[in-house]
């Protein structure tokens, strides 16, 4: 796993919007279409909107989501807004059914959207050490169907994706810029099995992080 140190949330927020749009534009001309998922929550914001701005073939570009919490449509508690801001520059953007009422055949028809590899996954990482919605003692993070629903978590109940589609992508980016997650970075960075997050493959995975979440990997 490669970390790179930011200064500042703002920086961070740059580098990784820089680091996905390469990413993105070597897809699109190795492969003609480019695919992602995001996860939601408020340290991606900043980076989606810069993302947005950068030279990107985005009519090529399929953007989908990690994880999404089973809320209605418009809800401020949904993270399709997030995928919006790409959708309004041209990227095809495939929100998760999570108003549907069959529950697992919404997470059956999400599968069946999903590339066959992704070319970039977008993941954070909570104070607990979840990553995605694998919540700390949810079963969901050991299913092998690539889309799943948690049971209720922070007060939903949500859609993820499995580790299986997150860990066969060609690039993986965990963003973290919240010094409050310093400790439980720090044992994920450690192999500490207890945390979801260690289910995510060290290999073709960029961590970037401020200098109060990660200060001893700096330089």
């Amino acid at each position: 796993m490669e970390v790179r140190i930011a200064s500042n949330a703002g920086e961070a927020a740059t580098l990784a919007a820089a680091q996905i749009a390469h990413w993105l534009r070597a897809a699109a001309r190795d492969r003609g279409v480019a695919t992602m998922a995001l996860s939601g929550g408020r340290t991606p914001i900043a980076m989606v909107q810069l993302l947005a701005d950068l030279d990107v073939p985005w009519p090529d570009v399929r953007v989908y989501q990690v994880d999404e919490r089973a809320a209605p449509d418009g809800d401020d508690a949904r993270n399709a807004a997030l995928l919006e801001v790409l959708g309004e520059v041209g990227a095809v953007v495939h929100p998760m059914p999570v108003t549907a009422s069959d529950r697992p055949a919404a997470a059956r028809e999400y599968a069946a959207s999903l590339p066959a590899q992704f070319d970039v996954v977008h993941l954070g990482i909570g104070d607990d050490g979840h990553t995605a919605s694998w919540p700390p003692g949810d079963p969901v993070a050991d299913l092998e169907q690539p889309v799943a629903w948690t049971g209720r978590f922070n007060g939903y109940d949500r859609m993820t994706l499995t580790p299986g589609p997150v860990n066969d992508a060609r690039h993986r980016l965990v963003l973290v810029t919240e010094g409050n997650k310093a400790a439980v970075v720090a044992r994920w960075l450690d192999g500490d099995r207890d945390l979801p997050i260690t289910r995510v493959h060290r290999s073709d995975t960029v961590l970037i992080a401020t200098g109060d979440v990660v200060p001893d990997a700096a330089g």
